[in-house]
């Protein structure tokens, strides 16, 4: 069996309990290196293997290799293996053999489930996902995907917003979906869910201060109806109050 393991933000407290049976069931646990170090109470006595970033097909590689000798194998994501994590690149490797191996994907908290909780109730109404990484993605689409949501009015969650690498694609990403909401969009951040540093700040498109966000943070920008309220951000769902 191999277990595609969505680890929520890292703490026990926020992994479900499906989640902590399958880390427990498995002899080897695969995964970047950082992931593995919030897991690390669960390791003890398992073979692990790990690599470094920009590693992805490789680890997910090895750790098919390692299930057909037999092996019970965990790969784990931090958020949810299935929100870019590594769920589906495990699934397009297997879809490839010709004696496809038994897979199991186990759900995680996604940073911004974890972050809106934090924040109040920003996502109760639609609301897509949109990363700014244009590793995978050609920045050109990820421009019309802003451009459709904005336009849509949806509740937007921004994913890998700022790094060294790409420092000007938050600041891009906003004046696109600011042409569609205003400027007095209702913002929230969340950064380091779950773990020692978290921390919250709620502004607005026009008021963002871009010094507030790297890649551990997740941006939230509401819709034309989410409001402010004793400190939380609420979206409203449409009740008739």
């Amino acid at each position: 069996m191999l277990y595609v393991i969505g680890l929520g933000p890292g703490g026990r407290s926020e992994m479900t309990y499906e989640a902590v049976e399958a880390l427990q069931k498995a002899e080897v646990i695969v995964g970047y290196t950082t992931y593995i170090r919030l897991i690390k109470e669960f390791i003890t006595d398992k073979e692990v293997v790990t690599t470094g970033m920009k590693q992805e097909i490789d680890r997910c590689q090895k750790a098919i290799d390692i299930a057909l000798t037999g092996k019970e194998v965990a790969v784990v994501s931090s958020g949810d293996a299935g929100v870019y994590g590594m769920a589906g690149l495990i699934l397009e490797l297997v879809s490839k053999m010709a004696e496809p191996i038994e897979v199991k994907v186990i759900p995680g908290i996604t940073a911004s489930i974890g972050g809106a909780a934090l924040l109040g109730a920003p996502l109760m109404n639609d609301f897509c996902h949109i990363s700014l990484s244009d590793l995978m993605t050609p920045w050109e689409m990820i421009e019309k995907r802003l451009q459709a949501a904005a336009a849509g009015d949806f509740v937007i969650c921004l994913y890998n917003p700022r790094s060294k690498g790409r420092p000007k694609h938050l600041a891009k990403a906003l004046a696109i979906i600011k042409e569609y909401k205003g400027g007095a969009t209702i913002v929230g951040l969340a950064k380091d869910v779950g773990r020692k540093d978290e921390a919250t700040i709620i502004t607005t498109i026009d008021e963002l201060d871009e010094n507030d966000v790297d890649m551990t943070t997740v941006v939230l920008i509401g819709n034309k109806e989410t409001f402010v309220s004793n400190g939380l951000m609420v979206t409203p769902r449409g009740y008739q109050l």
